[in-house]
């Protein structure tokens, strides 16, 4: 009995960085992790909402099986254009999933159309967390290429500078952990 290994009951990394909490209004933008899509809607549970944007049908289709894998609900809508569906305000935590090169892959007006909609559908004092490849460690390491590195996106600020540009204040990398790079920005309102 005292061998038996007892089950790991914590939250995998990128789940405990974003800190989403029952009752929570949440948003994902992207797809690139489907478990956690499941994960986040089951915490913000039946009190909460749960909303997912992806760019394309087939996108939508992962995020459908993601969300009935986990049992769980959540509002799946397309938006190709990076113009989100939502009123102002609507989410109290948005999780931009872009470990597969989301915000790189865009183009410069498309990512800044992206991340203001994005400042605008998050209410005041809420949090944006955009999730990308980053720094593999450990045997992740010995046997994973280094994530690709666009150069001029890192030149002209790379992900904090693009959501400093797009309204959040302030910006910072929260870590870079396990092949996942993380940066939070704010929705501070603004005083007068």
């Amino acid at each position: 009995m005292f061998l038996r290994k007892r089950p790991d009951r914590r939250d995998p990394l990128a789940i405990a960085m974003i800190g989403v909490r029952l009752g929570e209004r949440l948003l994902q933008i992207g797809i690139d992790d489907p478990r956690s899509l499941g994960a986040l809607a089951a915490k913000v549970g039946i009190s909460g909402t749960a909303a997912v944007v992806t760019i394309d049908e087939p996108g939508a289709n992962q995020a459908r099986a993601a969300i009935a894998d986990a049992s769980t609900v959540a509002d799946i809508f397309v938006a190709p254009d990076a113009s989100l569906p939502f009123g102002t305000s609507s989410f109290d935590v948005v999780v931009i999933n872009a470990t597969g090169g989301l915000l790189t892959s865009l183009d410069d007006t498309t990512r800044a159309r992206l991340l203001t909609e994005t400042h605008r559908v998050l209410r005041a004092g809420g949090r944006a967390i955009a999730i990308e490849a980053g720094t593999p460690s450990g045997v992740k390491a010995v046997f994973s290429p280094a994530p690709k590195v666009d150069e001029r996106y890192e030149q002209a600020g790379g992900t904090v500078g693009a959501m400093e540009a797009a309204g959040f204040k302030p910006v910072r990398l929260l870590a870079d952990r396990d092949g996942l790079r993380f940066t939070e920005g704010l929705n501070t309102p603004l005083h007068n």
